[in-house]
């Protein structure tokens, strides 16, 4: 027996119901239920939930009863996207994670680049939704019609229509951002699926047990009505559910609840993964409920049409069977409502309202967006419910659901080109938009909503002039949809695409990375980022936006380097899209925190960044990619584990790389390097690698460095790096720094020894060169006391003290010598060539072995190099012992010079035995020797190799010069133009 409810009741039901969820999401927002329950993957299978509408649970019905399993449409189409989430849903929810994109239309606008863009989506979608929302108001006071028997549900509509305004405000409008994730309404709303799933199943189980006995009656039944099934399959036939299987696939991504609910509001990313299997399983549920509500409503002839059939059931069947019915119905309107319109007014508030109303310094700006959000919630529901009280009350539910379902066809091209064609831009979009809404708008929200404004011209022209129905429908979603895309492809290849499109295209394209370029931003600090955005944003709301964003990045407040400064604004962007959306947030950036004009910089990818992006990506490579990345990864750990320090620099000399050898020369970390420049490193690093990244040579050798009150000798090698792309212009700079200072150390104790064992060889000498003088002294003084006369004994004199001078010459020249190693600071000044090579004879001369050797000075007196005298005279010894050594005796050692292009070539030559052929390329490696024991270290020729090249010079050796043997070296160092005081 049926049951009648005052309205009294049914409203006190519907608060209660919604006071129910309101305390649910309350609960969840104060902390007291476990965060594991807030995330867990069923709480966001259930959430998705929200796609089931007052449609799923009446209006599935009532197209049940009229295009018989064409119903299905409906459960397959947001199963069969589910299913293929990894492939089709990973990416979006990468990119609303990654750039604080909150809705289809941030999506458009971030990808094409276009505040047009997403204008033109935000009002295409709005117009193209409010047919499903007046279906929830109708829907809902419909269902109270029915149930307390009144006449008009008109005012029903709008009072629940006031209702979902302060719900909807309660459950969403209290943060002014979407940033922050409002997890109290993703747990109400996944109960809210609960709650519909139990009662919408309750009302099957009804029907089964109530007006059947069980399964076995109801298959009874349907063999004695055998046309009930044939009515479900003939509807088949006309191929029609192609089409709607397509708008119920695109509707579950774009619609705004569902977008809202599957990405912005999502708390578990992983959950996707649940959600691929989970979700369908319950629309499975759901669509078995269909057909035995249909067949119960049949069989007991249920006083309701079709589109009611689950509030039929209950009032056939008596008791209260009814409200679980109205139950279902409202927990499925409701919390579409809710979700809905917090998404739209969103979409409002970022793509209509605040690129028309600049923002002013000063406002209280958290508190306007806040209140506009709030404001727009009232409209976009009072919209919905002024569509329904003009032309919703003729229509059923399911035309008014189809009406928005084909409306979501427009958007599949520009989806499509967002994700997987970098090519589609903006133009495009718009043009394939504007065809795609006109024909649904002329061929199907006009013709059903008001039929006396028939288009016949553009019917006929479409092949659609007496078809009504799903007929209808398949064909203007068909002909919209291709035309759209048509139009979408042909203009977006005719026409040019932006740079900063391009950009956005690679960043949203699927797979791809996060590309950003390495630009100079005109401001140099965190306080010059506050001072730019106090202007449109107030000094308050950018402080604590930059704030903010530092905590994002931990990041310092007094960073400077440029690479960090270029993540800062990136991600004050990023939050700012939450805030204001993407293409405000854009313009905002571009206007305000501005790069420097690209013809002043060169630009190239920010590899550091890529390469960062990369270690996250990493688990999801596969195949080449993942070998190439694995490569990629050993070459970088070849670097950071040389023993030699490596500095990479980029084209603006930006460093992108710092490996472990200089964090241990240098005490800098990476951390603290890498996106800065050479010249902020802390002293003396800073003007030191500075000077030798511009200087000309691209090898400094040997270059002395006062690092905490110690010396150290660092030799500094360069390469310039070319790009190898169009994305990487100009390159950049490899700098190599050996710590040689050990080296150096053990070279200095090296030369001493070989400085003592050659004094050891001199010692005869010196001893013989001394005792003459000594005797003709003892002479010349022995005469001096027979002498009387006072012009002898002058001359005498002058004889004795230059006999003396002769010694200390000797004794100078022998101390002089042995005390020209250890470490010190090598003074570079003008050297006169002859003089040290004449210095050099002097001193071997000193070994009695040495003493029958011709050695020939052929050099010039104008012949002067830049140097540390005492080290070129450490070379040339070595040389010319080293020649008289391989020679016999009376056999000549020359010594010339030859001059070219502002360089001295020094050439020493003997012709004795030449360097054995196994020994050449070694020769100058330490402990090289082809003297035999006892006569050599073979530690000469690496000397002389190691100062020359300090002294920017080079050596060769060319053996044998003649078919007797001989040997070369030839020595090139850097000419001294002497001055006038030299």
């Amino acid at each position: 027996m049926s049951m009648v409810y005052s309205v009294s009741d049914l409203i006190l039901i519907a608060c209660g119901y919604l006071f129910f969820l309101f305390m649910v999401a309350w609960i969840t927002e104060r902390g007291w239920l476990p965060a594991r329950w807030v995330r867990h993957p069923a709480v966001y299978v259930f959430s998705l939930g929200v796609y089931a509408s007052a449609w799923a649970v009446y209006g599935s019905v009532g197209y049940a009863y009229q295009y018989g399993y064409n119903f299905l449409s409906y459960f397959l189409g947001i199963s069969g996207v589910f299913l293929l989430a990894p492939i089709l849903l990973a990416p979006i929810l990468r990119l609303t994670a990654t750039y604080q994109l909150s809705s289809l239309a941030d999506l458009f606008a971030f990808r094409y680049r276009s505040r047009l863009a997403g204008a033109m989506t935000t009002i295409i979608m709005l117009i193209g939704v409010l047919p499903l929302l007046a279906l929830q108001l109708k829907a809902v006071a419909e269902s109270i019609q029915i149930l307390s028997g009144t006449s008009d549900p008109r005012d029903l509509a709008a009072g629940f229509c006031l209702m979902m305004v302060i719900f909807a405000i309660l459950f969403g409008a209290r943060h002014a951002t979407a940033r922050e994730k409002h997890e109290g309404l993703v747990v109400a709303i996944a109960m809210e699926s609960l709650i519909k799933l139990l009662a919408f199943g309750a009302v099957a189980l009804l029907g089964l047990y109530g007006v059947f006995d069980g399964p076995q009656s109801l298959g009874n039944w349907l063999d004695e009505h055998p046309e009930m099934l044939s009515r479900l399959y003939y509807p088949l036939q006309d191929g029609t559910w192609h089409s709607m299987i397509m708008a119920f696939f695109v509707s579950a991504v774009v619609l705004p609840h569902m977008f809202y609910m599957a990405f912005t509001e999502n708390l578990n990313p992983r959950a996707l993964i649940t959600a691929s299997w989970a979700l369908p399983l319950m629309f499975l549920v759901m669509a078995l409920c269909v057909p035995v509500i249909l067949w119960a409503a049949a069989a007991s002839n249920a006083p309701t049409s079709p589109d009611y059939y689950a509030l039929g059931i209950g009032m056939v069947t008596g008791g209260h069977g009814a409200i679980l019915g109205y139950i279902a119905g409202l927990a499925g309107a409701s919390g579409m409502l809710i979700v809905a319109t917090l998404a739209l007014s969103g979409m409002c508030l970022n793509h209509l309202v605040l690129p028309a109303s600049p923002l002013h310094q000063g406002q209280n700006l958290y508190r306007n967006l806040l209140w506009t959000r709030r404001i727009l919630i009232a409209a976009i529901l009072a919209l919905a419910y002024l569509f329904y009280r003009f032309t919703g009350t003729e229509h059923t539910l399911v035309e008014l659901g189809v009406l928005s379902f084909v409306a979501t066809l427009q958007f599949v091209p520009g989806l499509i080109g967002a994700l997987f064609w970098p090519s589609g831009n903006r133009n495009g979009l718009f043009a394939g938009l504007v065809v795609g809404f006109l024909l649904w708008l002329l061929l199907l929200l006009l013709p059903i909503t008001y039929p006396q404004w028939q288009f016949q011209g553009l019917m006929e022209l479409m092949g659609m002039r007496f078809q009504t129905g799903a007929s209808q429908w398949h064909h203007v979603a068909i002909a919209s949809v291709t035309a759209n895309t048509l139009i979408y492809a042909i203009v977006s290849i005719v026409t040019p695409m932006s740079r900063a499109e391009q950009n956005a295209a690679e960043a949203c394209a699927v797979d791809s990375l996060r590309r950003p370029y390495r630009w100079e931003l005109e401001a140099k600090s965190v306080d010059d980022f506050i001072d730019a955005l106090t202007q449109p944003l107030g000094p308050i709301t950018a402080t604590r936006e930059v704030e903010m964003a530092l905590r994002d990045l931990r990041l310092p407040r007094t960073e400077t380097r440029p690479y960090a400064l270029r993540r800062l604004r990136d991600q004050l962007e990023t939050n700012l899209s939450g805030l204001l959306g993407p293409s405000v947030s854009h313009q905002l950036m571009d206007d305000h925190l501005p790069y420097l004009p690209e013809e002043e910089q060169s630009s190239s990818e920010d590899i550091q960044f890529i390469e960062s992006r990369l270690e996250q990506y990493r688990d999801r490579l596969s195949g080449l990619a993942a070998e190439l990345d694995g490569l990629r990864r050993f070459h970088r750990q070849t670097l950071l584990e040389l023993p030699m320090g490596v500095i990479s620099l980029g084209a603006d000399r930006e460093i992108i790389g710092w490996n472990r050898a200089m964090e241990e020369l240098t005490g800098i970390t990476a951390a603290d390097t890498i996106g800065s420049r050479l010249a902020d490193l802390d002293p003396p690093w800073g003007e030191f690698l500075t000077q030798f990244s511009h200087d000309d040579s691209p090898h400094q050798p040997q270059q002395s460095l006062e690092v905490d009150r110690q010396t150290r000798w660092l030799s500094l090698h360069k390469s310039e790096v070319l790009g190898t792309g169009t994305s990487e212009q100009a390159g950049g700079q490899v700098v190599v720094i050996e710590d040689i200072t050990e080296l150096r150390h053990m070279e200095a104790h090296l030369a001493h020894n070989e400085r003592l064992a050659s004094i050891g060889r001199l010692a005869a000498g010196v001893a013989h060169e001394i005792g003459n003088p000594v005797t003709a002294i003892a002479c010349l003084a022995q005469n001096l006391d027979s002498e009387t006369d006072a012009e002898e004994q002058l001359e005498s004199s002058q004889q004795i003290l230059e006999q003396t001078r002769r010694i200390t010459r000797i004794v100078e020249s022998l101390v002089t010598f042995s005390h020209s190693g250890g470490i010190k600071h090598s003074q570079h000044v003008p050297v006169n060539i002859r003089d040290t090579v004449d210095e050099a004879i002097s001193l071997l001369l000193l070994d009695p072995d040495h003493r029958q050797q011709p050695f020939t000075n052929q050099c010039e007196p104008e012949h002067w190099v830049q140097g540390d005298p005492q080290r070129l005279l450490q070379v040339f010894i070595n040389l010319l012992g080293n020649a008289a050594d391989a020679s016999a005796d009376k056999q000549p050692v020359t010594v010339r010079c030859e001059s070219a292009d502002e360089v001295l070539d020094v050439i020493v030559e003997d012709q004795g035995h030449g360097i054995p052929d196994e020994l050449r390329d070694a020769l100058f490696e330490p402990f090289v020797t082809s003297k035999p024991p006892g006569r050599g270290t073979g530690l000469g020729l690496a000397l002389v190799y190691s100062i020359i090249e300090e002294h920017l010079g080079a050596i060769r050796v060319e053996s044998p010069i003649t078919d007797q043997g001989g040997t070369r070296f030839i020595i090139r160092l850097p000419m001294h133009a002497p001055t006038s005081g030299v």
